[in-house]
Parts: structure tokens; C-alpha cells; sequence
């Protein structure tokens, strides 16, 4: 995809690619890498580093049983996992985490939807639907939460992000995203904790709609 303006920091990458990302993170990461040509490129670079320090690294000794082990683990059936290609504005990596199956949308009020995609202890990530001209409530956030554009766009504090855009809100950044005209904004996000709402009414409906 063409005129990405906003990309996946380095440190993303390098944690993606060393394995260390948490999942919510690492679909929003893969998502992004799939559309953009600059950051698959500098993940790659830091795959190509990766096996060059495995190259050099001094080889350690193994037990007899640990090869067993391993040895057993290459000679079992391999089960097939399906590989699921992009699919309209979804990428392979979201139709991945989708089961191949369109988004089970649910109204959060104001013509806004969510699809939960997963959730668990290291975090949520979840499919946005934003109406042109629709502000998502001002918040702040208690951690870190990666949002990739996917359709539309939307424009806050810290500017304009079209599809292909990742924007990477911290702790410092408060912020009221508003969906431009055009086409719905359609975005995956992912955060690792709660956000901090402004208003009393998100904040009273933040435990059911789990944001």
C-alpha cells in the first residue's frame, strides 16, 4: 500500500520479530508489515540480524534425552492450519485471526461497532467502525494502544491517519479521534490496559464494551 505516512517504530519491530510482542500487539504489527513496503523491509532486516547472531553464537551442549525429545517432536503428524488471504479492507493477518469469517459487529452506540477479535491477560485487540464525522469519546490511556487504519481515516491531536497509518498512543497522549468524511473508518486496535476516559457515561459503559 502506497503513502503510509505513519509507521511501526523500530522497537516494534525489532520485539516483533525477536518473538516478543504480546499478541494483541503482534496482529496490529503484522497487519501493518502486510500493507507496508517500508516497515516489511526493516522487518526483515531485523529478521536477517537475528539469524546472523544465532550464526555466531557459541553452540552448547545437549542431553542425550533432550534429543529424543526433539527428535519425537519433528516425527509427529504435522496438522495443517489453514492460511487465510486478504480479504476486501482485511488483511491476511486479521482474516487470520478471524477464522476466514467476516467481523461480528456490536453497536456501541452513535452508529460506532466493535469486533472483539481476542482478550486476555496481555491485552485486547478489536476491530473499530466509525461513521464519517463520529469522535470517538476523549481519552487518555494506562498503557499502550496501537491503532491501524485499515479504511477511511480519522484525524486527532496529532494529525491525519489514512489507510495504512498506525498511530501509537502512550500514557502522554490524550486525544479525541474523529472519523473525516468519506468512507466509514474501519480500524484494528490494540491496547494492554483500560482506556481513561474524559465523560462519566464511556466510563460507566467501559466494563461491558470491555474498552
Amino acid at each position: 500500500m502506497n503513502d503510509i505516512s505513519y509507521h511501526t517504530p523500530d522497537a516494534l519491530l525489532a520485539a516483533y520479530a525477536a518473538g516478543n510482542l504480546p499478541h494483541p500487539y503482534a496482529l496490529v504489527v503484522a497487519a501493518h508489515i502486510s500493507l507496508c513496503v517500508e516497515c516489511r523491509a526493516s522487518f526483515e532486516a531485523h529478521q536477517a540480524a537475528g539469524g546472523v547472531v544465532l550464526e555466531t553464537t557459541e553452540a552448547v551442549g545437549v542431553s542425550d534425552t533432550l534429543k529424543t525429545d526433539i527428535m519425537a517432536l519433528l516425527d509427529a503428524p504435522v496438522i495443517s492450519k489453514p492460511v487465510h488471504k486478504r480479504s476486501g479492507i482485511y488483511p491476511g493477518p486479521v482474516m487470520e485471526a478471524l477464522n476466514g469469517k467476516p467481523p461480528r459487529w456490536k453497536s456501541l452506540g452513535l452508529g460506532v461497532r466493535q469486533s472483539i477479535i481476542a482478550g486476555g491477560a496481555d491485552g485486547n485487540v478489536r476491530l473499530l467502525y466509525i461513521p464519517p464525522g463520529q469522535a470517538v469519546p476523549d481519552h487518555s490511556h494506562n498503557g499502550l494502544e496501537l491503532t491501524l487504519v485499515l479504511q477511511g481515516s480519522f484525524s486527532d491531536e496529532t494529525g491525519r491517519y489514512g489507510a495504512g497509518d498506525l498511530e501509537v498512543a502512550d500514557q502522554d497522549l490524550q486525544h479525541t479521534p474523529i472519523a473525516d468524511a468519506g468512507l466509514p473508518c474501519i480500524c484494528l486496535a490494540a491496547t494492554d490496559a483500560p482506556l481513561r476516559f474524559t465523560s462519566l457515561v464511556p466510563r460507566i459503559l467501559q466494563p461491558l464494551f470491555r474498552i
